[in-house]
């Protein structure tokens, strides 16, 4: 039951009144039963975090994907955590030592770019790129626990519906970031705060997807800790008249969680991105001897994370942006 539970919520957790209710309906056993095992594996460090998962740029922000090559790391990475946009921060297997993304609000005073610069003059960073999305082919974190996915799956977007964000969404927003309690009625604080019905809950939840200012409410893994022990990410060299065509189909592998194109520079040849996720370095090498053989590439180059110094959602319309330039920025 534990990997059922794990394959449900990864892919959407019910917000609904008793969504643990719902959960053991669907999985043919007791609410109590369903509390019991969450609590289980979050207790176990199994479950990171069941919260909202939005979409930064429909959002307003800027981000991008930035690698700096630092002498002392350690010290590099302290400073960049301190940045209330960076979400993912890794040391990774190459003179690029440190890969992390970063995202700023839309009223940033400094804006991206100069953020990024301002981060590499306080590290030290000998060079540094920005490696902002082109395009998006994937992104899907949804470990294989119960080991019943085909290697192969479709990849669709779906379509937006065109709506302004009001009040009562940026409030939502704030509020759907944290995350829930293993208890049977996890989303009574937000609707007594807000003074919401459950059902008023529901429709703006389902409105924010709609609009794709929400991507969904789920649940985010320890991915070791659920015995995927290895992910790399592996930058593809391919023709960029190709590269929406090859992106496409490397997208449609199921251990692939992320898929992006991006720019190249001289020091830099790899336009496509991918993050690969297995039980092993073994499993993840093979997945992408299979796609090397379908997607016949240039070149291509693993980039094992082998410490990683920050993981964690962005807290959306947070003070801490503007409280971070005006400590650091001037």
């Amino acid at each position: 039951m534990e990997k059922e539970l794990l394959t449900l919520i990864q892919k959407e957790f019910p917000v609904t009144k008793r969504p643990f209710a719902h959960l053991a309906n669907e999985l043919g056993v007791t609410e109590e039963e369903v509390l019991d095992t969450y609590r289980k594996l979050k207790e176990e460090r199994i479950i990171r975090q069941t919260s909202a998962i939005f979409d930064t740029k429909s959002l307003g922000y800027r981000s991008s994907l930035v690698a700096f090559q630092v002498d002392d790391i350690e010290k590099a990475a302290a400073f960049v955590n301190t940045h209330p946009g960076v979400s993912h921060n890794y040391e990774r297997d190459h003179d690029f030592n440190l890969w992390f993304t970063i995202a700023v609000e839309p009223d940033s005073r400094l804006g991206l770019e100069k953020t990024v610069a301002l981060m590499a003059q306080r590290t030290n960073a000998k060079e540094y790129i920005i490696l902002p999305t082109k395009k998006m082919f994937k992104i899907q974190v949804q470990l294989d626990v119960a080991g019943k996915k085909s290697k192969k799956e479709k990849v669709t977007k779906k379509k937006k519906i065109d709506f302004e964000l009001e009040p009562v969404h940026y409030k939502l927003i704030k509020e759907l970031q944290e995350d829930i309690e293993p208890v049977a009625e996890p989303f009574e604080k937000i609707v007594q705060k807000l003074g919401l019905s459950y059902e008023e809950l529901q429709q703006e939840v389902q409105r924010l997807q709609d609009g794709g200012y929400m991507r969904r409410f789920a649940s985010i893994l320890y991915h070791r800790k659920a015995g995927f022990n290895a992910n790399a990410m592996v930058v593809w060299s391919v023709d960029e008249e190709k590269a929406q065509e090859i992106g496409q189909k490397v997208a449609e592998f199921s251990a692939v969680s992320h898929c992006y194109l991006r720019p190249t520079y001289p020091n830099w040849p790899y336009p496509l991105f991918s993050m690969i996720h297995g039980k092993s370095k073994e499993e993840v090498e093979a997945v992408v001897k299979e796609i090397e053989a379908e997607i016949a590439p240039k070149e291509y180059r693993y980039l094992y994370s082998t410490r990683e110094f920050k993981k964690q959602r962005i807290r959306y319309f947070s003070d801490a942006f503007k409280e971070w330039e005006q400590q650091y920025g001037g």
